[in-house]
């Protein structure tokens, strides 16, 4: 397994957990779609805002795919950490063929108290909309409760799986 794409609910660990990973990996790189989509500076639209919030989400998406499926042709492990909905899972299973998806998830308790420990690019609402959306997702083809898992814990397991798939 050469790309692996976390998604979950803001505060589970993506970010971390995808960085570590990438660290962990002989040759591997980290693509954060958040990242990808503040590329759009003039006419950013955040995902819940609407038509324009979706079709850029699904942007960051064929975007993030690109750069994962350019690194793998170049024999370059890929972590991607990101947000999926049923549409943007699509895109990825349509662009990437060698890809395991990890839906992490942490209670919403436990997800809030990790924020607070962190600059939050959200508001409370839209962290609790999030929340609520990923709480709905399907399609991934593991899920790891990381409520309780430290950080080292949740490597390994998520290694493990990433492993077993390769």
């Amino acid at each position: 397994m050469r790309i692996l794409a976390l998604t979950g609910p803001p505060a589970a660990g993506k970010s971390t957990v995808g960085r570590r990973l990438a660290s962990a990996r002989p040759r591997c790189a980290f693509v954060d779609v958040d990242d990808v989509r503040q590329l759009v500076i003039a006419g950013a639209a955040a995902p819940w805002e609407g038509a324009e919030g979706r079709r850029q989400r699904r942007l960051g998406a064929l975007n993030a795919a690109s750069l994962a499926r350019n690194f793998a042709e170049a024999a370059i492990d890929v972590v991607i950490a990101d947000v999926l909905n049923a549409d943007t899972l699509g895109v990825y299973r349509a662009a990437l063929a060698d890809l395991l998806v990890v839906h992490l998830h942490a209670s919403y308790e436990r997800a809030r108290e990790r924020a607070l420990t962190r600059p939050v690019h959200l508001t409370w609402d839209e962290f609790a909309l999030l929340h609520r959306e990923q709480e709905a997702m399907s399609g991934a083809d593991a899920y790891l409760d990381t409520t309780d898992l430290t950080l080292r814990e949740t490597v390994g397991r998520v290694l493990a799986l990433w492993g077993a798939c390769g």
